[in-house]
C-alpha cells in the first residue's frame, strides 16, 4: 500500500469516526490528490481551524479558487459547520478531510468527474 493510499484509509476513518460520515471513497482519493504534495508535509497537512489567517487560506484558495464559488457569507458559514462537524476540540483536522466536507456541504462534487 502506497503512502497516499495509507493517508486516504487514516482520512476515511476520520470521517467515520469523528464526523458520522460515509465517505465516498472515490471523491476523497480525488480529494487528496487534489491537495497535492501538502498530505506529506505534518503542518500542512491539517487545518488550524481556531485559527482565522488559515480559515481565509481554506476559503480563499480552496472554495474560491479550487471549487469556484463566489465570495460570500455563506462560505463563512459552510466552513463553520465543517469546523462543528469535525469537532472544535479535535486538534488535528486534517486538510483532506475538511476538503471534503466542503465539497460535499457546497455540493461541488462534480468539479472532481
Amino acid at each position: 500500500m502506497s503512502k497516499r493510499d495509507e493517508l486516504i484509509e487514516k482520512y476515511a476513518a476520520d470521517l467515520k469516526d469523528k464526523c458520522g460520515v460515509n465517505p465516498s471513497m472515490d471523491l476523497l482519493k480525488k480529494v487528496t490528490i487534489g491537495c497535492g504534495p501538502s498530505i506529506y508535509n505534518s503542518d500542512a497537512a491539517t487545518v488550524a481551524g481556531s485559527q482565522q489567517a488559515e480559515l481565509d487560506t481554506v476559503k480563499n484558495n480552496f472554495l474560491i479558487k479550487k471549487l469556484g464559488l463566489a465570495d460570500g457569507a455563506n462560505l463563512d458559514a459552510g466552513i463553520d459547520a465543517v469546523m462543528e462537524k469535525y469537532g472544535r476540540s479535535n486538534a488535528n483536522k486534517y486538510r483532506a478531510v475538511v476538503y471534503y466536507l466542503l465539497t460535499v456541504h457546497f455540493k461541488k462534487e462534480s468539479i472532481y468527474n
